[in-house]
């Protein structure tokens, strides 16, 4: 039954793309590269990422090093596949200082053509090849050069990449796919490229039209990959300058139509140390920070505004804000049915910043590795939100899957206050409900939660960021949290028994910081959790 509530959710054309891929193998032309397109524009620096190459064949990726010689290293399976992953995408090549590493780079693009053979292993997956093209062409247009069996190679990705396009996934890959099919066209001349040019500028015209929604967000609700696809449309205004007059207008024009909406989105979902909120998939480190992407916006002479509304009403999410206070709200779907794969079983969770600082958080993600670790961090009880009998709101499984899901309804959203319900618990016996209201006042905050039907136990989770030292008092219903400045906030419950325990919080891929965690178990069917300052 949990395959069939997976399966029942997906396109015909994602499940007819995966019986084709077991079935075919993409055959590419070996003739020579088409010619480099002549360049009447600029590359404008784009966003430069932390280095990520320490020597010659040393790496470091999602917090981990590890020393690549010889081709087995390219698929070596010591290391994680996502590890490997971003080995294969090049972001190196312009990363920050990127000139100082010049010779290595050389030698590494060298190194990946003669060890990776052609539809073999990790590099050749649509993903990485998607990526990779992305990167080799912003490093060339700033080289203002390449060498012929680089250009050979580059033309031989693309060729493979045309062939094989996540049609079985869809979502962000889709997206990845269509945006590495325009620079190549852009980047190349003559009848292939703009063959691939068209491919590409049809793709993204369908999928942006689909996947960015009306408020600006991207239709995964991640905000790490919003702030990735982001990135992508500022890349591709980008583009359009070193080659103008060769994409329609009206493209050009939607991009740069979206690009500030898409900005806006992402300042709601920031919190006061400019990092992103943590909702389904999303961690610092793997995005660009919102500062980043919005002064690469200004660099292309675009403008930025602040959001005119804190609720984004097509996404699901809602920003309550004072002078002290910044409450991030998830009411929102988990995602798209047919693409739920970075979602997390967090509906009505919530994270608080108190004076700058993150108080209360959900716990983020350090892996995509299938396996206890990350179906916990997927699940609800990692969640700042109501774990009703023990079971997960969505029932998350399997690394990417998701079966049945939480939807929300009854949203209303003032201008300090939010109410809103979701009905993932009305598979379970007694058909329960969780209702949750969040408010905001000068001093306090307070969110009140009330579960419809019966159930056998109830327990919300309010997750303490590691840097908040917790204090409970002798009756276990109130206690302070202490910031880092020696600030105290005073909290208190009803309605429960609290209680404290350690777990942990990931704010990077790669990493664990121990944290507590205070449970309040529901004695009946009403609980309370206030937080007081002054």
């Amino acid at each position: 039954m949990r395959l069939f509530y997976t399966v029942r959710y997906l396109r015909s054309r994602q499940i007819i793309d995966r019986i084709w891929r077991r079935l075919h193998s993409p055959h590419i032309s070996l003739s020579p590269a088409p010619t480099v397109r002549f360049a009447k524009g600029q590359w404008t620096p784009s966003i430069e990422r932390n280095p990520f190459q320490l020597g010659p064949h040393q790496f470091r990726f999602l917090n981990q090093e590890g020393r690549i010689v010889g081709p087995t290293g390219w698929n070596d399976p010591g290391y994680s596949k996502l590890w490997l992953y971003h080995l294969h995408y090049f972001d190196e090549l312009n990363s920050r200082d990127a000139a100082e590493r010049e010779t290595w780079h050389q030698a590494l693009i060298s190194q990946w053509i003669a060890e990776n053979p052609v539809g073999r292993g990790n590099g050749w997956e649509p993903y990485t090849l998607s990526l990779r093209i992305v990167n080799w062409v912003k490093w060339a247009l700033r080289q203002q050069s390449m060498e012929i069996q680089w250009l050979e190679s580059l033309a031989l990705q693309v060729r493979y990449l045309r062939k094989s396009l996540e049609y079985h996934l869809l979502g962000n890959h889709l997206l990845a796919n269509a945006k590495a099919l325009v620079f190549a066209g852009l980047y190349f001349a003559g009848d292939e490229a703009d063959r691939w040019l068209d491919k590409g500028m049809d793709v993204l015209r369908r999928e942006l039209a689909e996947q960015v929604l009306d408020d600006g967000g991207h239709f995964e609700r991640s905000p790490m990959y919003h702030a990735i696809l982001y990135e992508d449309v500022l890349d591709l205004l980008n583009l359009c300058r070193v080659y103008p007059g060769i994409v329609a207008p009206e493209a050009v024009a939607l991009w740069k139509n979206l690009a500030p909406r898409m900005d806006q989105w992402l300042q709601v979902m920031t919190h006061a140390d400019e990092e992103i909120g943590f909702f389904n998939d999303a961690a610092m480190g793997m995005a660009p920070r919102p500062a980043e992407l919005c002064a690469y916006m200004r660099r292309l002479g675009l403008r930025a505004t602040p959001p005119a509304e804190h609720h984004l009403v097509s996404s699901g999410y809602v920003r309550l804000q004072n002078d002290t206070a910044i409450a991030l709200l998830d009411v929102a779907p988990i995602g798209p049915d047919y693409q739920p794969g970075h979602a997390h079983a967090d509906t009505l969770s919530f994270e608080l910043s108190l004076f700058g600082q993150r108080v209360l958080v959900n716990s983020g993600i350090s892996n995509y590795h299938h396996g206890p670790e990350r179906l916990r961090q997927r699940g609800t009880a990692a969640h700042n939100t109501v774990e009703i009998n023990g079971e997960n709101s969505s029932e998350v499984w399997h690394a990417f899957r998701v079966a049945r899901r939480a939807r929300p309804f009854g949203v209303d959203v003032g201008e300090s206050r939010a109410t809103a319900s979701h009905n993932g618990y009305t598979r379970l016996v007694g058909r329960p409900v969780h209702c949750r209201t969040w408010k905001l006042s000068e001093y306090t905050f307070e969110i009140r939660d009330v579960i419809h039907g019966p159930f056998e136990k109830a327990v919300a989770y309010f997750h303490v960021h590691p840097e908040v030292r917790v204090t409970v008092d002798d009756d276990a219903g109130t206690g302070q949290l202490i910031m880092p400045d020696d600030r105290v906030v005073r909290f208190e419950t009803g309605g429960g028994e609290l209680s404290r325990h350690a777990s942990t919080w990931h704010s990077e891929f790669g990493l664990s910081a121990a944290n507590q965690v205070m449970q309040l178990r529901f004695t009946g069917a009403e609980a309370a959790f206030k937080l007081s300052w002054a």
